[in-house]
């Protein structure tokens, strides 16, 4: 299981890594292109497009891997460790229900489009550019549900550890 993690997250590192690279020669390079050259490639824009919904969706995975996202945590520091770890089970379950549901119907939209063979830019199939929500949404709520059992775990066992990565 643990080997199996790491691909996870070597994979999911290497992707972001290569898709930030790739954005930014890419742009750079449209940039290059159009202001000394007068030319330019007209697919790279929407390009850039699904790489930046890929790049973001893959960030929202590596983000969910420790729950590094971003929160709006006004009240927690007035509550004890204990009944905070019950609130951070509740907010994980809750948010591993969302994600399930947007995976749910992300592949729903996902095979949709790809029973009736639609395309998006250069002729490419739309499903190849949108299967990404449906494979990001899925991986954070088994993320956020992984995290809810350990916090779980905590709670019962009165552990004062914080210490939920995946």
């Amino acid at each position: 299981m643990k080997s199996l993690n790491r691909s996870i997250h070597l994979l999911e590192d290497s992707l972001l890594i290569t898709l930030l690279v790739s954005m930014i020669l890419l742009s750079s390079g449209q940039i290059i292109l159009r202001n000394f050259f007068d030319i330019g490639f007209i697919w790279i824009d929407p390009l850039l497009r699904v790489l930046v919904l890929w790049t973001a969706l893959i960030g929202a995975t590596v983000a969910s891997r420790e729950n590094k996202h971003i929160r709006i945590d006004l009240i927690s520091r007035l509550f004890s460790r204990r009944i905070h770890l019950f609130i951070q089970i509740f907010i994980g379950l809750f948010t591993s229900s969302v994600c399930t549901i947007i995976a749910w119907y992300g592949a729903q939209w996902v095979l949709q489009d790809y029973q009736q063979q639609l395309t998006g830019f250069s002729g490419l199939p739309s499903w190849i550019l949108e299967v990404i929500i449906p494979l990001a949404f899925g991986l954070i709520a088994i993320r956020y549900l992984l995290h809810s059992l350990c916090w779980l775990g905590m709670f019962i066992r009165f552990d004062e550890g914080n210490n939920c990565a995946l």
